[in-house]
């Protein structure tokens, strides 16, 4: 039998949550508003263009008369284009250098800087002015260094009793030449990102492994670096995505010279583009681009997910 009290319970029951229901909309339009702002600037700068691009890769245009809709004929030409697999090819290698030195570079900074080591603040000084130097600066700093008549490198060679290398020239070094520099300004991006995530570890895990009696290497392998894994995964991503775009330091440098042996995608793409006013191939490389891009990241997350899942199931 419903009572009076029963029935006055629900209502205020009810009314509670009316107000529940009312407060969570007003949260909601409060976060929508805020985000509008951030979600219109990624429509016109990120979304917008990246769908325009894949639309210019589908015509025969110049980038200014009449447009001609050939469907996929610059995917097709692309492969058949050596010079598209050659490009491909050094982005490649780039990747692999950004992924298993820039990384693994970047986290040995990082222990470094917080070890128990003397002169910590003038290695950190030497190591992040790299990164605070802008492309166009470090890749003429390099030409000097790399000139073969009066640059330091070779002037040490010769001091040395070597011969002076065309680097930059050179079809099989100035490849090796543009990576070594791009390790070098680089690798401090990442010892900063592994360096704010080793400060967050909790202490009490090393002191606990200190009880146990566990070395150096141990504390490393079994807390530090599986602390870092999520870092690690943001890491390789951003070197991935890093790799494939890069432009500005091989343009400075060598422009994609040297026969080619040092052509990347990003050159390709410029050349066709504002150089041959091919802008439909051009959109067709950057398309080409970002599905590799895109395909890279989903691998790298799906295998953090397949770990963390064994790592669940241990």
């Amino acid at each position: 039998m419903v009572t009076e009290s029963n029935i006055t319970s629900d209502i205020v029951h009810a009314e509670a949550q009316k107000e529940k229901k009312k407060k969570k909309n007003k949260n909601t339009l409060a976060i929508s508003l805020f985000l509008l702002p951030a979600i219109i600037i990624y429509i016109i700068f990120i979304l917008y263009p990246i769908i325009t691009t894949f639309n210019y890769s589908l015509l025969d245009w110049n980038g200014m008369g009449e447009s001609v809709f050939i469907g996929l004929d610059n995917f097709k030409n692309l492969l058949v284009d050596s010079s598209f697999w050659y490009a491909l090819r050094n982005n490649m290698y780039l990747v692999l250098v950004s992924v298993f030195v820039q990384v693994p570079l970047g986290l040995g900074m990082a222990l470094i800087l917080l070890s128990k080591i003397r002169g910590k603040r003038l290695f950190n000084v030497l190591f992040f002015l790299p990164y605070l130097m802008s492309a166009v600066a470090v890749g003429l700093l390099w030409v000097f260094m790399y000139d073969p008549a009066n640059g330091p490198i070779n002037m040490a060679l010769n001091a040395l009793g070597f011969e002076s290398v065309n680097w930059l020239a050179s079809k099989n070094v100035a490849i090796i030449a543009v990576l070594i520099v791009l390790v070098w300004q680089f690798a401090p991006f990442y010892m900063i990102l592994f360096k704010a995530a080793m400060v967050g570890i909790p202490e009490e895990l090393y002191e606990a492994a200190d009880i146990d009696g566990a070395n150096g290497f141990q504390r490393f392998y079994y807390i530090t670096l599986p602390s870092l894994m999520p870092t690690i995964v943001s890491s390789s991503i951003l070197a991935v995505v890093g790799s494939l775009k890069t432009f500005d330091i091989f343009y400075v440098m060598v422009g994609g010279s040297s026969g080619g042996s040092t052509e990347i995608l990003g050159t390709l793409m410029y050349r066709q583009t504002f150089i041959n006013f091919n802008m439909g191939y051009g959109s067709a490389i950057a398309s080409v681009m970002f599905i590799i891009s895109l395909i890279s990241v989903i691998f790298i997350l799906l295998g953090e997910s397949q770990r963390k899942k064994r790592g669940e199931v241990q």
